[in-house]
Order: C-alpha cells, then sequence, then structure tokens
C-alpha cells in the first residue's frame, strides 16, 4: 500500500463507523492522520474507535439538523484544528418508480445525502478559510451522473451533491480550500440491506469491470483527494465507478 502523507492532518468522516466511511478513517490513521467520527449509530461508533486506536474519536450526530452538526463542529474545533471534510454519510432510501415513492422518503433521502453535507460545509468552512487551509471531499454515486432507475430520490440527492461541489469549489478556490467529490460505482457494504436484489443486480451489469468496487479502494482517493497533493484540482468530479462513466 502507498503510504499517502496525512501526518498532523485530523479529519472529519461523517458516516465513519462502517463501510466506506470506517475504510477512509482506517486510511487516514494509516497514513499519519487523526479522524473524528461522526454517525449516528452510538454502539458502531464505540466500536470503530476501538479497532482504530488513539488517533480516533467519535460523536453522534444527525447530521439533518443543523443544531447537532453546529454543536459537533464547535466540539471538534475546541480540540484543534479540523483540516479535512470527508461528507460520506448517505443513505439509499430504497427502491421504487418515482410516482411510487413515500413523500417522506424522498424528503429524507435527499435530506441526509444534500442537506447534510450542505450543514456540514457551512459549520466547518469558516474555520478552515480562517486557517488557510482545508481540504473536503463528497461522496457522490455515478447514480448522480447518470439516474438509476427505481431510484430518483437517490440519484437526485446525489446529482445535487455534484452540483454543491462544484458552486463550494469556485467560491473556496482563493482560500486554501479544495472541494472536490467522488462518483463510485456501488460497494458490496451494508447499504445494500436498503435496496433490491434487482436494483444490486442492474448496478453490476453496467459495470464493465464486473465487480463491485471495494471500500478500501474509494478509500484510497478519498484520501489522496484530502492531502496536500491534491494541489490544483477543486470543484472536480472523480470518477471511480469500474469503467461505467468514463466522464
Amino acid at each position: 500500500m502507498n503510504r499517502i502523507d496525512l501526518e498532523g492532518r485530523r479529519a472529519i468522516v461523517t458516516g465513519g463507523a462502517r463501510g466506506i466511511g470506517l475504510a477512509t478513517a482506517e486510511r487516514v490513521v494509516e497514513s499519519g492522520g487523526s479522524v473524528v467520527l461522526w454517525d449516528i449509530d452510538a454502539g458502531a461508533i464505540e466500536e470503530a474507535v476501538a479497532k482504530l486506536g488513539e488517533k480516533a474519536s467519535g460523536t453522534v450526530v444527525e447530521l439533518t439538523d443543523e443544531a447537532s452538526v453546529e454543536k459537533a463542529a464547535k466540539e471538534a474545533l475546541s480540540g484543534g484544528k479540523v483540516d479535512i471534510l470527508v461528507n460520506n454519510a448517505g443513505i439509499t432510501g430504497g427502491n421504487g418508480k418515482t410516482w411510487e415513492l413515500d413523500p417522506a422518503i424522498w424528503r429524507k433521502t435527499v435530506e441526509v445525502n444534500l442537506v447534510g453535507p450542505y450543514l456540514t460545509a457551512r459549520a466547518l468552512v469558516p474555520a478552515m478559510v480562517e486557517a488557510g487551509y482545508g481540504r473536503i471531499v463528497n461522496v457522490a454515486s455515478i447514480a448522480g451522473k447518470e439516474g438509476n432507475p427505481n431510484a430518483s430520490h437517490y440519484s437526485a440527492s446525489k446529482a445535487g451533491l455534484i452540483g454543491l461541489t462544484k458552486s463550494l469549489g469556485k467560491e473556496l478556490a482563493g482560500a486554501g480550500v479544495l472541494v472536490n467529490c467522488i462518483t463510485p460505482a456501488a460497494a458490496r457494504t451494508a447499504i445494500f440491506d436498503q435496496m433490491s436484489q434487482e436494483h444490486i443486480e442492474y448496478m453490476l451489469s453496467k459495470i464493465p469491470m464486473n465487480r463491485f468496487v471495494e471500500p478500501t479502494e474509494v478509500a484510497a482517493l478519498i484520501v489522496w483527494l484530502s492531502s496536500e497533493d491534491c494541489s490544483f484540482s477543486t470543484g472536480a468530479v472523480f470518477d471511480i465507478s469500474g469503467g461505467r462513466a468514463v466522464y
């Protein structure tokens, strides 16, 4: 494994207690950084922190609640600078035709996947600007580029996250704070439990490499985008879809 240099850097990873978030946290620690896990599951946070060791801590955060995010941000900043924000937390909201999906589920998916990253950026960007340095990585999805059938709520939320990345990246381009997003194909994590088998098979059929991406592969890209080596890319969309999307 190549070692990406995050020595002395401190990251917040949302949804950091499992899946891609936990793989990212592990890679941050292996790269010399420290990490704060933001997650809704207290038990999963405790297990993840025990696994990661002394360079990790965790906070229970409801990412769709402004007060919860602001409280967690203040707590994190009181413990030192925050150099990196990885907006990884997300839900699929299940599968269904657009006109058959429950409006409450549609709204909840957009709240978690798009409003959450807006709230975390809102809470943490000012401190990054003041420090003159920051890296923000938003975990979008190939669905945000192509629009998966039977997943309009998820696809729309991830397309919105791509748009947020572009706007925020341009706003911060002169501030030393770089903002990028990635568009992975599906990884076989607990999020599959929210999908139908038919939808899982559909996603696999669209990937030329004929396999799902590994969380560690996604983590490697996230951590590189979180490093000083990423110095002239902002507002950009980085594909990691096994050849599904080549744009």
